[in-house]
């Protein structure tokens, strides 16, 4: 508790200037344990299976200089990042009026359990089956597997609504497009960034097996090739690449859109 100096202002304690700096200290702590700890294990246990991470270092500096490594990566950004459009469009859509009409939600409702427990590979499959190896049955069958997800949580968002909004949008002739920014969008912004934030974490993985099985490019099919070349220290590279990346995706973009979202939940000290 802060006592009161002689002007009765409470006297605030002094903090620490390397208090902000402790988390990202952690973190580079913790990285480079690992980082010796797999070097250490490669030492002692020397096997192609198992290179160290001088090898995989080499890997991303040589496919990196020659354009090899971001090309791939950039075709698979592109392809998580139209899917994640369709998906939460679709989902949200779909979700919000679920989540209004309550005979359209008891109806549909086995289909949503039904799409949610089907295995991402079954649609896959069956999307290369019926529409072909191309692009747009890969992010189909991406934006099909995760529609199911936003789908459950906008329509419990839209189950949330407070109708006094609602009632008070009627009464001020709301257009609906003014609806929609003022009384809908702000009340589902905390379903959104939940939405979005799990959206992104599943449809990298499902990206990645889509490229594996039908696509000619990205780092799911790179990953393919170096394993039937059996080069691990190259599918350790082009996996440790595109996850950073998306961390990076996951600090600099989700984060922050989900603190923005649910700042209204934290009150002032």
């Amino acid at each position: 508790m802060n006592q009161p100096d002689g002007t009765g202002t409470p006297a605030h304690r002094p903090t620490s200037s390397l208090a902000p700096a402790l988390p990202a200290l952690t973190v580079i702590a913790s990285l480079l344990g690992l980082l010796v700890l797999w070097s250490l294990a490669a030492t002692l246990w020397p096997s192609r299976a198992f290179p160290p991470p001088q090898a995989v270092w080499q890997v991303l500096v040589q496919d990196g200089a020659s354009g090899e490594l971001p090309y791939h990566l950039g075709v698979t950004l592109a392809r998580v990042a139209a899917s994640f459009v369709v998906a939460m469009v679709l989902g949200s859509v779909i979700g919000v009026l679920l989540g209004s009409y309550r005979r359209a939600d008891r109806f549909f409702n086995p289909w949503v359990i039904l799409f949610l427990n089907i295995p991402a590979l079954v649609i896959i499959v069956l999307a290369y089956i019926w529409f072909g190896l191309n692009e747009a049955a890969a992010i189909g069958a991406v934006a099909v597997n995760k529609i199911p997800n936003v789908v459950v949580t906008m329509r419990e968002g839209a189950r949330a609504f407070d109708p006094r909004y609602a009632e008070m949008a009627t009464i001020y002739r709301f257009s609906p497009l003014d609806r929609l920014r003022h009384v809908i969008l702000p009340q589902l912004q905390p379903y959104i960034a939940a939405a979005s934030r799990s959206g992104i974490a599943l449809i990298w993985k499902i990206v990645l097996v889509v490229e594996l099985l039908g696509r000619s490019n990205g780092v799911g099919f790179q990953i393919y090739l170096y394993f039937q070349l059996f080069d691990v220290a190259a599918i350790l590279a082009y996996t440790l690449a595109f996850v950073a990346v998306m961390l990076v995706i996951e600090l600099l973009l989700v984060q922050p859109l989900e603190r923005h979202a649910t700042r209204w939940r934290r009150r002032p000290a």
